[in-house]
C-alpha cells in the first residue's frame, strides 16, 4: 500500500493552517482514491493511504503543485484490519513514510519515496522528480492549457475557449510538456507499483 506522510513547509513562519482545508475535502481526497485519511498527525502535518499508486501519485502531484508541502510517499505493507484514522496505522508503509518525508525536507523538490528496496525507491523518487522539474518550468499559461487537457478537451476546443489560435495552443502544449506528462505518469506510476511487493 502507499501513505503519504505531507507536512507544511516553513510552517513555523506561517499563521496559516494549510492542513484545515486539506481536512475540510476529505470528501474529495476519498472520492480521488484515499482508502483513509486525510487525517492531521501533528499540528502542520498530514497522512492519506492509497491502496494502489496511481491515485497516490495523483495526489502527490497535486499537492506538490501547491509549493506547501513536503511529501514523502512511503510503500509497503499495512496491518489489516485498517483502523479508522491513518494516526492509528501501523505496518511498513507508515514507517517507509516517515522516513520519506524526511528526506522531502531535504531533496530539493520536496519529494521523497520510501520502502523495504532503498536503491529502487530512490530510483524512483528521482524520476519523479525529474517530471516534478518540468512541471516547475510552466508558466500561468501553461498550466491553463495543461488542466484544459487534462478534462479532455481538444486543442481546437481549448483555442476556442481561449480565444487564440489552434497554433498558439499548440505552442502552449509543446512549451508546457503537456503530452510529456501524459506519457510520463503512467510509467511513473509502473514503476511506484512495483515496489509494493509482499514482503
Amino acid at each position: 500500500m502507499f501513505v503519504l506522510t505531507v507536512d507544511q513547509v516553513d510552517s513555523r513562519r506561517s499563521d496559516e493552517d494549510a492542513v484545515a482545508p486539506i481536512l475540510a475535502a476529505r470528501d474529495d481526497w476519498r472520492e480521488r482514491g484515499a482508502v483513509l485519511g486525510p487525517d492531521r498527525t501533528a499540528g502542520d502535518e498530514f497522512q492519506l493511504l492509497y491502496a494502489t499508486a496511481a491515485p497516490a501519485l495523483d495526489a502527490a502531484l497535486r499537492l506538490h503543485r501547491t509549493g506547501l508541502w513536503s511529501i514523502g510517499i512511503g510503500v509497503g505493507a499495512v496491518v489489516v484490519p485498517l483502523p479508522s484514522s491513518t494516526g492509528a496505522g501501523r505496518g511498513d508503509a507508515f514507517v517507509s513514510a516517515r522516513a520519506a518525508v524526511e528526506s522531502a525536507k531535504r531533496s530539493p523538490n520536496r519529494l521523497a519515496v520510501a520502502a523495504a528496496d532503498t536503491r529502487a525507491a530512490r530510483g524512483d523518487g528521482a524520476l519523479i522528480g525529474l517530471l516534478l522539474e518540468v512541471r516547475s518550468r510552466r508558466t500561468p499559461e501553461g498550466w491553463e492549457v495543461a488542466d484544459l487537457v487534462e478534462e479532455g478537451l481538444s486543442q481546437a476546443a481549448i483555442a476556442e475557449r481561449l480565444g487564440v489560435t489552434p497554433q498558439a495552443i499548440s505552442l502552449r502544449v509543446r512549451a508546457a510538456a503537456v503530452r510529456l506528462e501524459r506519457d510520463a505518469v503512467p510509467a511513473l506510476e509502473q514503476v511506484l507499483a512495483e515496489l509494493d511487493v509482499p514482503g
